[in-house]
């Protein structure tokens, strides 16, 4: 009998921490987007990209087309932002949104930055490298033409491409970005005879960045949905 209680107790115990971790609050993701390339179409991706990364219900998705919402201390209340623009005019966000922005990812928030957001903050380039890992060198980084390439799983260990696979897409390849902040390469593209990196990891003080160029329409989005929703899991501090 009291063996029998006993095993009772632990797997009462064990249920009521299996219901309280699935009714844990989700995390919070912030896709800040509203301006890009007029080549990139956001107003379409944006809603796309909410909508894959939604799909792992331990987040909660919000979009925001408002980038002078980078200077609110609201900010601060969201898990993840997801950086889906290139801001075309220096003052929004602005020095005061970009250091919000950089203060949220240092004190623990995560960051993912999604295609032509390598080339956002132009104006802050020399501090924005060393939040996104590599950016956008206005000098000499290229794409071509939207075609069909290989994605190449290069970190088989790491938590967002341990159960991923190489796989073709059909986007714009973002080659020859600049910078020198050591990053964790997940993933890279070819593009003559040379391999880029195209997923890739970094951490700036406490907080995790996920930073993909893929990404440039919902057709190339779709072809990468495990890798930026994983991303963003990780991103959140979430095991993807």
């Amino acid at each position: 009998m009291h063996v029998l209680f006993l095993s009772f107790v632990v797997l009462t115990a064990t249920a009521t921490d299996a219901e309280r971790a699935d009714t844990s609050a989700p995390k919070r993701v912030l896709i800040c987007t509203g301006e890009d390339h007029p080549g990139h179409v956001w107003k379409l991706t944006a809603p796309a990209l909410k909508d894959l990364v939604a799909e792992d219900r331990r987040m909660a998705v919000e979009v925001n087309e408002d980038l002078a919402f980078l200077r609110s201390p609201k900010l601060h209340e969201y898990d993840v932002v997801v950086m889906h623009f290139r801001n075309l005019n220096p003052q929004v966000p602005g020095r005061e949104g970009y250091e919000n922005l950089q203060r949220f990812v240092s004190e623990g928030g995560g960051l993912v930055l999604v295609h032509a957001a390598c080339a956002a903050f132009r104006e802050f380039s020399d501090d924005f490298v060393k939040l996104a890992g590599r950016t956008w060198d206005f000098k000499s980084s290229k794409h071509g033409k939207v075609v069909e390439f290989g994605v190449e799983i290069v970190d088989h260990e790491h938590p967002i491409t341990k159960e991923l696979h190489s796989f073709k897409t059909v986007d714009e390849l973002y080659y020859d970005l600049g910078g020198e902040t050591p990053i964790s390469v997940l993933a890279t593209a070819r593009f003559d005879g040379e391999d880029h990196p195209i997923a890739f990891v970094l951490t700036c003080g406490k907080g995790r960045v996920f930073h993909s160029p893929l990404g440039h329409d919902v057709e190339a989005l779709s072809a990468a949905a495990k890798l930026f929703r994983r991303g963003t899991a990780w991103a959140a501090g979430l095991s993807p």
